[in-house]
């Protein structure tokens, strides 16, 4: 039996519904078979044979199991039960986690022929899915996760995608607030819109699991969004190298982590889909695009990240992966600068990166009297970009600049 592990496992099994549906899938997975019901389809996959044999047994597997109901377009199994070395596993697909849920819980394995609630509007019947008209819906039903999506940009990313219909998984190192923050969205918007995992960005063991408990959760991956980033100011004459190793192993080398054991998962579920596309969007930073005066940590960490964007990018198109960056001016409301204790204001304060001033708000002033547009950047300018990104299906590998006018490419 095949000795592809679980990720991968449930990654291509979810990939099988997304060819056959085109609109996103959620899976619940249970051990053992599911009684043999008929409208299951029963598989058992070559042993060592990689990702392509695999994928290639299931979509033959699917084909047969629709031929013998003859052939009715849109049909799709009730659950896909696969045996492995080590079993039997059953994935129970929904349109939400909820649904998959409650099939899994009741062994519901009836032909599934439901299709995505926004499909036809009866009252614009016109409308289709590729339309910009309200852009936050490119990721309804879609299963994201997002890194340092406890705090800062990531809950605004978070908060943002679930209110747009999506299943979040918010991974960071403050887990008790990751969780703090999926009771809130589960109850306002009473369904399962987000759950909490524990995440080192810096440890790759840490990534791997949070990756793999996301897929086990929920059968696969459509946007990860990799938001956690740490940033230590100070000149490079003074600086302890400590500082700017933390710096780079959280902004530069986490990056690389989320790509490779996400890149996985997306890459599996590729190979038995075919044709469904998935994200990975790094959130950047102004000082990826100029640099930033004794900030050369953070700077470099963040243009090398560009680099670590239009290499992975290049390579992952293959498997029908877009990755991209977000390149956001100054968050001035969120905590990594108004933090009283160790916000960015109080940093650059204390290093004296602002000549002349005083105080925390000389230093606010100063900043904002940078920007064009007067403000600061804020999480709803972040969302439509991350929309316009995911909607954008010819894009791959650009830094995306969310700057008010003070970063302007050439």
């Amino acid at each position: 039996m095949s000795d592809i592990d679980h990720s991968a496992l449930a990654a291509m099994v979810r990939g099988l519904y997304l060819g056959e549906l085109s609109w996103p899938v959620t899976l619940a997975a249970t051990n053992g078979a599911a009684g043999g019901d008929a409208e299951c389809l029963s598989l058992g996959l070559p042993k060592g044979g990689g990702l392509e044999l695999a994928a290639a047994a299931m979509k033959t597997g699917l084909a047969q199991w629709r031929s013998q109901r003859g052939g009715a377009p849109g049909l799709v199994p009730g659950c896909v039960v696969v045996e492995t070395g080590s079993g039997a596993t059953a994935f129970w697909p929904g349109s939400s986690l909820d649904e998959a849920r409650l099939r899994a819980g009741r062994a519901d394995s009836s032909a599934w022929a439901a299709r995505a609630p926004w499909a036809v509007d009866p009252k614009r019947p016109w409308l289709s899915r590729t339309s910009a008209e309200g852009r936050s819906s490119v990721v309804e039903g879609r299963i994201a996760l997002v890194t340092g999506g406890a705090q800062g940009f990531g809950e605004e990313i978070v908060r943002g995608l679930a209110a747009s219909g999506a299943l979040v998984f918010i991974a960071d190192l403050n887990l008790a607030g990751a969780e703090r923050l999926a009771a809130e969205l589960n109850a306002v918007l009473e369904r399962t819109a987000a759950i909490a995992l524990a995440l080192d960005v810096s440890d790759e063991k840490s990534v791997s699991a949070a990756i793999d408990s996301s897929v086990s959760a929920a059968g696969g991956l459509d946007l990860v969004v990799s938001n956690a980033g740490v940033l230590k100011a100070g000149s490079v004459l003074d600086m302890e190298a400590s500082a700017f190793r933390l710096v780079t192993e959280v902004n530069y080398t986490g990056f690389f982590y989320i790509a490779k054991h996400a890149g996985r998962v997306l890459r599996a579920q590729a190979s038995a889909s075919g044709n469904w596309a998935s994200d990975i969007v790094q959130i950047n930073s102004k000082s990826g695009l100029e640099g930033s005066n004794r900030n050369g940590a953070y700077a470099g960490s963040k243009f090398g990240s560009i680099g670590l964007v239009q290499s992975f990018a290049l390579e992952l198109v293959e498997y029908g992966i877009k990755v991209n960056a977000i390149c956001p001016g100054n968050f001035f409301d969120g905590p990594l600068w108004s933090d009283p204790v160790k916000g960015l204001f109080v940093q650059y304060l204390q290093s004296g990166k602002v000549p002349g001033a005083k105080s925390v708000a000389d230093v606010k002033a100063f900043y904002e009297a940078k920007v064009p547009m007067g403000r600061g950047c804020e999480g709803s300018d972040v969302m439509r970009a991350l929309y316009y990104l995911v909607e954008q299906a010819y894009e791959t590998g650009q830094a995306l600049p969310v700057t008010g006018g003070q970063v302007m490419l050439g």
